[in-house]
């Protein structure tokens, strides 16, 4: 009986395995197309000089990065399967704000954007696992991610003057706990219309697999960004 259900789950991890590749597989291809296009930079670039672009520039920063944005939603989603769920987005933006100081203040972390890229996967492969970790494990874990997250958004606003610098902080604050906020009640209202199933969590398998795809495709793009490195002429 043992080995039987240590087999089923190797089938299942097996058949997810599948599923996130042939979904990244066109994605890799757009995003190979489309690179740069995932630029981080609101303003175009240049460093917010006043409250109201420093506070734009935090709201437009996780919406326009699809790789931040994504994260942000499986944190929503993740949290409906969870008691005291929302812990998760809460550590999550306090941490990402820790993040951005630190970048303002030069401590570098490594490979941010492949460790952005690989949170995507992980919390997608969380969405889809049945009995997946407890909420204050995957909080630890979202807020490991945060730093990095955070980290990336401090680039945006580097050099700013504290009156932007605040804005900004505000701004990515709060539109990403009005994202997660937002994908967990919608999750909510979907885990409500599917009472009958035995596991909440497997009421989001099909957006879990959709997030594994981007965090996979999106981690392949960084890695072959490392080994191939576009060089501008």
């Amino acid at each position: 009986m043992t080995n039987k259900f240590k087999v089923s789950k190797v089938d299942r991890l097996n058949q997810i395995l599948r599923k996130t590749t042939l979904l990244s597989i066109p994605m890799l291809c757009l995003l190979l197309v489309t690179t740069p296009a995932f630029a981080h930079h609101p303003m175009g670039g240049k460093t917010p000089s006043d409250f109201f672009q420093g506070f734009l520039s935090g709201l437009a920063h996780p919406v326009i990065g699809f790789d931040h944005l994504v994260f942000v939603i499986s944190m929503g989603l993740l949290a409906v399967t969870k008691k005291q769920g929302m812990v998760i987005p809460i550590v999550f933006v306090l941490a990402a704000m820790l993040g951005t100081v630190l970048h303002l203040v030069s401590f570098s972390l490594p490979a941010v954007e492949l460790f952005v890229s690989g949170s995507v996967l992980l919390f997608g492969i969380l969405i889809i696992m049945k009995n997946n970790l407890n909420t204050m494990t995957i909080a630890l874990i979202g807020a490991i991610a945060g730093l990095f997250h955070g980290h990336a958004y401090g680039e945006a606003i580097f050099g700013a003057e504290t009156t932007p610098l605040l804005a900004y902080l505000a701004g990515f604050t709060i539109v990403q706990l009005v994202i997660s906020l937002s994908a967990f009640w919608i999750g909510k209202t979907i885990s409500a219309k599917r009472e009958n199933e035995p596991q909440s969590s497997s009421k989001f398998r099909s957006a879990g697999l959709v997030i594994c795809g981007i965090g996979l495709t999106l981690l392949a793009n960084q890695i072959i960004g490392l080994i191939f490195p576009v060089v501008n002429g």
